[in-house]
């Protein structure tokens, strides 16, 4: 990796004491790299069909929760502290982690809770993930939660069990609309993306979804990144609509 360095010096100087905290600092060293690749006015990159190309976003395992069952985990005197910003603007990685449980006592624990706070309780797993904890999600969008799978969640103060929370995020696109536009896309829509390299992959129904304040950006797990081979310069490419 063009940027391995930068990214053993970093992790060096900040004593990375777990696996979570190493995939968090590589995530962020990534983020900024993307960031500094499209600062400033919107010039971006096109592929050979003539559509811009499109940054990459990795989302690790995280959860989503509500204010009030948050401070059943972590107690009601507990601040909801933010850690550092996320890439799409108002959204960050909070300082608080929880364990996630499953019906097998297989747990993982340390995972992030991504603030703002939500008005449900989630969450976004890989499939390597689920199989690891013995539970089998629905691929979903983000809130589509009726055949979510149920796992314990486990904070400082209490432990949950939180029934149909779990879910394997659905690939999808952060736009604003007059971004979709220029690929002929709305809110919505499902597209496909088309990723090169050694391990080059085309992924189908990746879901187009639009917000004013969003940054363009596709979202993919863990395990699709691992796939596809994705490096820290590695751009994606618009293959059509579904």
């Amino acid at each position: 990796m063009s940027q391995s360095n930068s990214l053993t010096g970093s992790c060096a100087t900040q004593s990375c004491n777990s696996e979570e905290e190493l995939v968090d600092l590589i995530a962020r060293e990534v983020r900024n790299i993307l960031q500094s690749e499209i600062a400033g006015p919107k010039v971006r990159a096109v592929s050979n069909s003539g559509y811009p190309l499109i940054p990459i976003g990795i989302s690790n395992r995280h959860v989503h929760l509500t204010e009030r069952t948050f401070h059943l985990l972590f107690g009601e005197q507990t601040e909801f502290e933010p850690l550092r910003p996320l890439y799409q603007p108002g959204e960050f990685a909070s300082k608080h982690t929880i364990t996630i449980v499953g019906p097998k006592m297989r747990s993982i624990p340390a995972v992030r809770i991504l603030g703002p706070f939500r008005k449900y309780d989630q969450v976004e797993l890989s499939l390597t993930d689920s199989i690891f904890l013995g539970v089998d999600p629905p691929v979903a969008n983000s809130g589509s939660l009726e055949k979510a799978a149920s796992l314990t969640l486990v904070g400082p103060h209490n432990s949950i069990h939180c029934e149909k929370c779990a879910i394997v995020a659905n690939r999808h696109i952060h736009s604003t609309d007059e971004e979709a536009a220029m690929f002929g896309l709305k809110n919505g829509d499902f597209c496909k993306i088309r990723i090169g390299g050694e391990k080059g992959v085309v992924f189908e129904n990746v879901l187009v979804r639009t917000n004013k304040n969003w940054e363009l950006q596709i979202h993919l797990d863990t395990d699709d990144a691992n796939a596809a081979n994705i490096r820290d310069e590695t751009l994606a490419e618009l293959a059509g609509k579904m």
